[in-house]
């Protein structure tokens, strides 16, 4: 399908051909029949993208400060790859569209079915693709009698509506609306209808016609004089009831004039984007209320509410984002909310680039530019797409294909497998497809598909890497065994007893080679030291100490669901490389939970007497590093200090390990360890961590909790 794409790093505006998306079970598949260009909000997006290297910087300083204390811990090399890997991650563009239902997940098939017209909404959900998979609470219905290239116009109206909301407008209150963009315009008519008179004002003076032929009593011209005195008489000398701005600028002028026009105790509701920095006296001698609006409304950014489609209780959340896509469909239906207007420009999807050329361009004036979709096609039934150049499986080589292609494996995994001689790449896949087709085409696979089942059932594919969340892996683990592949999975194995018996009763049965990515075990350092230990026997004790940073609130790694958590999912590293360096079978875990987002003290003890402690941290300073190993026994004393540097204690003499100079690069093992899977499947060793140990971690891991 046909899908347009924002590169980061070049700015460039792109249509691609990508796989369509699979239908989840709490989705809807929707064949796209129109989407609408936000001028406000994409022309941000494509207008950042376009800046230099130093020009992203300069506007984004918090992502600036993360690279540096990255650059501290991580080194040079790693930290430049894992920026250019962001930037060259394609962005999928739009969030507002309308279209027809061409497939219903299991758990939605009493509330839609195939053929109903819908709108939809979402950043990376709704985007200006032929076909899109839509969450059950960012899709409402599209009455019969509303063009698909107005109901495209939902979402962006859903954004003035909760805005006119958040103003608390009541009948007979003077609203001045200070810009009258896309937003502002349906913001006038949407505050018309709620019984307000509507003073609209801007610099463009055909934008200001269509405000007044949309319901504005007055409009005004901010580049002519004589403001003040229509605004006194407009409002009777008293000031403005509410105040909604809508315009898009970096200066805060807005908010100062604002502040000068509204009445005693009014209320500024920001819907656009302007300077933020608020006149305090200002405000603060009238009482102001300033209310910045959330998007479309209560469940936006939620991923409870947007992802997994849980419900507000309506007594206390009348109006939810999805409820408001449901109301400016319906107002629409009724021609209270009239869009038709507001269409300034039409293209089809195959011409795309020249639709955002035109919006970011000033020589011609756009206000609502509508991407249309030809119905003469079915593009969610082309789930495989070949790639160029096309790779070809080489006799002999180990034919691998990736099932998921998020930050860790572009950065990490696939770059390394891709420059392995004894690899042929064959297919990729991702949810959105979209990823996928840029990662494919980046790495040199044969081809980018949408389904699973086309990897599962391709015989040129001898392995598969799953990189997918972690929810997912004991899934997908079973079912590439069952297919007949050998499979190298991301941390964490499983997040359930069930799962991990499924697991471990599937690789029993397949006969195929198993891996986990715990790649400490490969990494140099860590084999250098287990040589100075290689003919001891005595027991060890181990200490080791991650400083993990703390994960923003929402991520999905915190989810118990979707991540089951860091404990399961990323200490479980430490845990394996504990087991590792102590040489011998663990015994018996304990946990102990600390104060803090993730802080866990974790005591293993093993059958030889070894005994090893863990304490991982969120709770210290990002740039400090990472992670630090000591062991101990046998008359050795040997450290481990971020997988960059270390030590070896012994008779007296302290040898160095690792790296010279301050900014090479960590080695956590991760090529070693893909290159000793890789000739594993090709037969030239055992696999490199036995299964056991694999199932031992991971019933350690679930024993703790």
């Amino acid at each position: 399908m046909k899908q347009v794409t924002q590169n980061m790093k070049s700015g460039k505006t792109e249509l691609k051909d990508v796989p369509p998306p699979q239908c989840g079970d709490g989705e809807v598949l929707v064949k796209t029949r129109a989407s609408l260009i936000s001028a406000g909000t994409e022309k941000m997006l494509v207008d950042f993208a376009s800046k230099s290297l130093l020009g992203k910087a300069k506007e984004r300083p918090d992502l600036v400060k993360k690279v540096m204390d990255k650059l501290q811990r991580d080194g040079l090399a790693a930290t430049a790859s894992s920026v250019f890997s962001k930037l060259e991650e394609p962005l999928p563009l739009g969030y507002s569209a309308a279209g027809e239902v061409v497939k219903v997940g299991k758990n939605l098939k009493n509330f839609y079915q195939k053929g109903d017209r819908v709108v939809m909404a979402g950043a990376g959900l709704a985007n200006h693709a032929e076909v899109n998979a839509i969450p059950k609470n960012l899709v409402a219905p599209l009455p019969d009698n509303v063009p698909y290239e107005e109901g495209a116009f939902a979402t962006v109206a859903s954004i003035a509506l909760h805005g006119v909301r958040n103003a608390k407008i009541g009948l007979g209150d003077r609203i001045l609306i200070m810009g009258v963009g896309l937003v502002g315009q349906m913001a006038v008519q949407l505050a018309q209808s709620n019984g307000a008179q509507v003073f609209a004002v801007d610099y463009d003076d055909e934008r200001l016609k269509l405000a007044k032929s949309g319901g504005a009593a007055s409009i005004h011209n901010l580049s002519k004089k004589g403001v003040e005195s229509k605004i006194a008489a407009f409002t009777e000398n008293k000031g403005f009831d509410a105040i909604l701005v809508c315009a898009a600028t970096d200066s805060n002028q807005p908010l100062i004039q604002a502040a000068e026009w509204a009445r005693d105790r009014a209320k500024v509701v920001l819907v656009g984007k302007v300077g933020c920095d608020i006149p305090y006296a200002d405000y603060m001698k009238k009482e102001l209320q300033f209310v910045i609006s959330r998007s479309y409304g209560p469940g936006r950014y939620d991923d409870t509410f947007e992802k997994k489609g849980q419900k507000y209780p309506i007594g206390w959340v009348r109006w939810t984002e999805q409820d408001n896509l449901a109301e400016t469909a319906r107002m629409m239906s009724e021609r209270s909310l009239n869009v038709h207007p507001l269409i300034s420009h039409t293209f089809p999807i195959e011409d795309a680039e020249d639709a955002y050329a035109l919006v970011i361009g000033k020589e011609i004036s756009t206000l609502g530019v509508v991407l249309t979709y030809s119905d003469d096609h079915a593009p969610q039934k082309q789930t495989k797409i070949p790639l160029t150049p096309v790779t070809e499986v080489v006799t002999g080589n180990v034919g691998l294909a990736a099932i998921g292609c998020g930050a860790f494996a572009k950065g990490v995994l696939l770059p390394k497998l891709s420059k392995m001689d004894a690899v042929s790449l064959t297919g990729i896949t991702s949810k959105g497809g979209l990823s996928a087709a840029d990662a494919g085409k980046r790495f040199d696979f044969a081809y980018a598909t949408a389904k699973i089942e086309d990897i599962l059932k391709d015989e040129s594919t001898d392995a598969v890497l799953i990189a997918t969340r972690h929810n997912t892996h004991a899934d997908l683990v079973c079912k590439a065994l069952k297919a007949g592949k050998h499979v190298f999975v991301e941390k964490p194995l499983a997040l359930t007893e069930q799962q991990l018996n499924d697991v471990e009763k599937a690789y029993k049965k397949a006969g195929r080679h198993l891996m986990v990515g715990y790649n400490r075990r490969f990494a140099p350092l860590t084999q250098q030291v287990m040589q100075a230990f290689e003919h001891t026997t005595g027991p060890r004790q181990i200490l080791v100490r991650v400083n993990a940073g703390k994960l923003e609130a929402d991520n999905w790694q915190q989810d118990p669901e979707d991540g089951g958590g860091r404990f399961l999912g990323e200490a479980c590293h430490f845990v394996d490389l504990a087991c590792y360096l102590s040489g011998d079978t663990p015994e018996n875990i304990h946990l102990h939970r600390g104060e803090g987002q993730d802080v866990y003290a974790i005591t293993l003890t093993f059958t030889n007497n070894s005994i090893a402690q863990i304490l991982y941290t969120s709770e210290g300073d990002a740039s400090f590093s990472i992670e630090r190993i000591e062991i101990f026994g046998n008359g050795i004393a040997a450290v481990i200090d971020n997988f960059r540097t270390g030590s070896l204690t012994q008779g007296g003499r302290t040898k160095k390990l690792g790296a010279r100079l301050p900014l090479t690069p960590q080695n956590k093992g991760h090529e070693e360890e893909l290159r000793q899977f890789v000739a594993a499947v090709q037969g030239e060793q055992t696999t490199p961590t036995p299964a056991e140990e694999l199932f031992a971690v991971t019933r350690l891991m679930l024993k703790a909790i």
